[in-house]
């Protein structure tokens, strides 16, 4: 087989002195006032010295590739000892985890003309549609896996591990074939993507990683059930008798894919190494466990480190060379990324790109992928020894990511804690090729990969506080300067003391909601992303997890709010943003207590009918034994929202619930067991 490999050679490292001063002057100083006790590191004294605060952005790439494959092992052994306890990898690393979150960035600034063009527009929202194969996306244009497609005539779904195809041509819904696909039963996961006559199954295997976990009563063997990712390509030109053509295993978990002019990109996450570990016992003290461990990860060899693949069964070969794995200068999270594209239909034949950290969010657009590290919200559950003797008064064991370092941490804290910062990482996509272009940092958390865009060279990045920053939220924006992304401008103190529920972009305006109590939804103006501005803002009780544009001048909010005597369930609200300085709800829907509009978790489970000017939603109801699921069909007219409940499933498969809109306006209604049109 044939194996492209590249990765940019000639990184331009960039002191971050200069673009951190900048960020100084640019961005906000928080005062007393905006802070927790706690934050101010005085026990509520105002007066008091609190910690350093910093602005939320700040440049620096830090990011060169390994010149050989001893200096890339040195790297690795250096940072993975710290990682090492008595059952081997410990507070989490080593797991393969699905988190089909992201952020996005530009690596070019728009031509002179295209500015012009951006400055000229008004700020307003767009219609959003599903893409051809049925799929509600993030990113027009990039097709996202799911369990359905459809190419008009035909639907393809995942059905208990086959490939199950259906015929749409006549008035119902027939089935035409079931093939099963390998490795698909037992999955944690088994999607696909639909490019012309080839359809790519994609079946993900978590594993538990590298080492020993705590299961139960006690340490279970981790080697055993390693992640794996298995991609397999069949020919559907005959829909009646799909045939496969390919398969490609890897030894990494699989963080997420995305489909673009029938180049099919996946991004991997390789496990920490399986190594040969000693377990305490009545012989062995943790201590012992724990320096045998980490001997052990002195002597590993770089093949540990590096993922693997096989393609149709052949023998396993490493992915790609040392001297393609870029490696961060700062702790970014112990891991290897590897990104890979290939034509849909040739599998076998890929390029792969490699990132020495562990990030689980990203995010593609037509031309550019973009990767992030965000820290998380459980350092107590990451670090039980990094205080001496013990954490200050009033810690809880769970702490939110926005408290400050405390003057009791130990070094260890600053090793096993997150850091408070993002770490992002742009690349240029060329047909099946990716190559690294630039790299940057923002201080606090990035929630999800909506919370992330790009428009004409500008990176927009909306993040939430950590224990680095005031307790505001923030948009910020970057551009690419060489190897940097560089921080262009910024919108400070964005629902202070509240944590970001959804964010909606688009070519100049930005749709934030944040939630503590009331529901703020905040209108920015990114006309020019050197000077973001606040237009408007309104609060209403509940809030929104999911946004959803129905043209120019409504947006309808999916989320939970208060609905009869007050009690809070699931709700679509819909909004008028005609005038973004003053936007307004128009209309309320409450579905009632011990309900969950689905889409909230997946948008995948939301289409969106303009012809009709309709919205079909996934509702969930608990109140009854189990789960019964519902199609909330949502009509609007006169500023209202029409609401009829339609049950389609009864039992703990509404996750499974896919509505397919057709070109002739009918829609698929796909359950887990069956497939048939929908009827109102």
């Amino acid at each position: 087989m044939a194996l492209s490999r590249n990765l940019t050679r000639s990184l331009v490292t960039v002191g971050a002195v200069a673009g951190l001063a900048a960020a100084f002057v640019a961005g906000t100083s928080y005062g007393g006032e905006d802070l927790m006790p706690w934050q101010r590191g005085d026990g509520g004294d105002a007066g008091a010295a609190g910690p350093e605060l910093r602005p939320a952005a700040y440049a620096g790439s830090d990011l060169t590739l390994a010149t050989s494959c001893d200096d890339l092992l040195r790297w690795y052994v250096e940072h993975g000892v710290d990682r090492i306890g008595p059952y081997g990898w410990t507070y989490g690393y080593g797991y393969g985890m699905l988190a089909d979150s992201a952020v996005s960035a530009a690596s070019e600034a728009g031509s002179d003309s295209a500015q012009r063009d951006l400055a000229a527009a008004a700020p307003a929202p767009v219609r959003s549609t599903s893409e051809a194969t049925g799929t509600n996306v993030q990113e027009a244009g990039v097709d996202e896996p799911d369990v359905v497609k459809t190419d008009g005539t035909t639907l393809f779904r995942i059905e208990d591990g086959d490939l199950v195809t259906y015929d749409l041509t006549g008035s119902d819904v027939v089935r035409l074939s079931a093939v099963e696909l390998p490795r698909a039963r037992g999955a944690d996961s088994t999607e696909l993507l639909l490019s012309g006559d080839t359809v790519v199954v994609l079946s993900h295997h978590d594993g538990r990683g590298g080492g020993y976990v705590i299961e139960g009563d006690g340490p279970v063997d981790a080697d055993a059930d390693p992640a794996s990712t298995e991609v397999v390509s069949l020919d559907v030109s005959d829909p009646a008798a799909p045939v496969v053509t390919h398969t490609v295993e890897y030894d990494a978990a699989l963080v997420t894919a995305r489909l673009h002019g029938g180049v099919v990109r996946i991004v991997l996450e390789a496990a920490l190494p399986a190594l040969d570990f000693t377990l305490p016992d009545r012989h062995t003290t943790d201590y012992e466990a724990t320096q045998a461990n980490r001997a052990a990860v002195r002597t590993s060899e770089i093949g540990d480190w590096l993922p693997t693949f096989a393609v149709d069964g052949g023998p396993a070969e490493q992915l790609f060379d040392c001297d393609q794995v870029a490696v961060p200068d700062e702790d970014a999270g112990l891991g290897t990324i590897a990104v890979v594209g290939f034509d849909a239909a040739t599998p076998d034949t890929t390029s792969a790109t490699g990132l020495a950290v562990d990030s689980e969010l990203a995010y593609a657009s037509t031309d550019q992928l973009y990767l992030a590290t965000s820290p998380s919200y459980d350092v107590m559950d990451r670090c039980f020894d990094c205080f001496e003797p013990v954490p200050p008064r009033g810690w809880g064991r769970l702490l939110p990511s926005w408290v400050p370092r405390p003057s009791g941490a130990s070094d260890a804290w600053d090793k096993q804690t997150d850091d408070g910062t993002s770490h992002l990482y742009a690349f240029d996509l060329d047909g099946i090729d990716t190559t690294f272009v630039a790299a940057g940092e923002v201080d606090g958390v990035i929630r999800d990969r909506w919370s992330m865009d790009a428009a004409d060279g500008t990176l927009r990045v909306a993040v939430g506080p950590s224990w680095r920053t005031g307790t505001g939220n923030s948009v910020v924006t970057f551009r690419q300067e060489g190897n940097d992304l560089v921080e262009a401008g910024r919108l400070d103190g964005l629902g202070v003391g509240e944590d970001i529920q959804s964010v909606r972009w688009f070519d100049t305006l930005a749709i934030v909601v944040t939630f503590r109590q009331v529901d703020p939804l905040y209108a920015i103006d990114l006309t020019d992303p050197d000077q973001p501005v606040l237009l408007g803002e309104l609060k209403i009780p509940g809030f929104s997890a999911y946004l959803h544009p129905l043209g120019e001048h409504r947006l309808l909010g999916l989320g939970e709010g208060p609905g009869a005597a007050d009690a809070w369930g699931a709700q679509a609200a819909l909004f008028d943003v005609t005038d973004l300085a003053q936007p307004r709800q128009l209309d309320v829907v409450s579905y009632g207590p011990g309900t969950q509009a689905l889409a909230t978790i997946d948008p995948r489970q939301l289409t969106w009918l303009p012809d009709g000017r309709t919205v079909l939603s996934v509702v969930s109801d608990y109140n009854r034994r189990g789960p019964v699921g519902y199609v909330s069909v949502l009509t609007l007219g006169g500023g209202r929202l029409d609401n009829r409940m339609v049950p389609v499933e009864h039992s703990n498969d509404v996750a499974a619930i896919r509505l397919v809109p057709l070109a002739d306006g009918r829609v698929v209604l796909v359950t887990a067991k069956s497939a048939a049109f929908l009827v109102p």
